[in-house]
């Protein structure tokens, strides 16, 4: 029953309540959200990035701003709509597509890297994990943000999984700086 509401509740603040979803975020996170997504950045690998749910978009334009080349996936057609008025209004150019994490529509090894902050359950299908594998270069990487917690000087625990010849997960506790 809990983990059905938990789904019913992601589903409604990605697609109807997606208009709340920044602050939603800020208050879950005490306006730390931003920052924690961005703690993927220092374990990236090469510029062509593929964020995986890309949400509204803040790390997508983090990362362009940053030099990298970010193409952002979403299945949420609210989500993606918040982030193409963020891209435009910024006058960047991000591709943004409509797509299942499960099925990719890349070319094989397409990617330097691939990231997912605070993915729902979707990241640990196997779907995914061999799609993303495929998307992305055989010394490329699969960064995810899985948690945060609030506390102390703002830490977040992040997973790094480097990718060869397969997925394997390197845990790492990165120190977060102010939004």
């Amino acid at each position: 029953m809990w983990k059905s509401l938990v789904r019913f509740a992601f589903r409604l603040l990605y697609n109807e309540l997606a208009w709340t979803y920044d602050f939603v975020a800020w208050c879950v996170s005490l306006g730390k959200w931003k920052a924690w997504g961005r703690t993927s950045i220092r374990h990236l690998r090469g510029q062509r990035i593929l964020e995986l749910a890309h949400g509204p978009g803040h790390l997508l334009i983090s990362l362009r701003l940053a030099g990298y080349h970010p193409i952002g996936i979403d299945l949420s057609p609210a989500m993606s709509r918040q982030a193409t008025r963020r891209v435009r209004r910024l006058g960047l150019n991000i591709p943004l597509v409509r797509c299942r994490a499960q099925a990719l529509p890349f070319r094989s090894e397409a990617f330097d890297s691939a990231l997912a902050t605070f993915p729902t359950e979707y990241i640990v299908d196997p779907a995914t994990l061999q799609e993303t594998a495929r998307v992305t270069k055989r010394d490329g990487r699969l960064v995810i943000v899985a948690a945060a917690t609030l506390g102390g000087r703002g830490s977040v625990n992040s997973m790094a999984p480097v990718r060869q010849k397969g997925i394997s997960a390197v845990p790492s506790t990165e120190p977060t700086s102010s939004p």
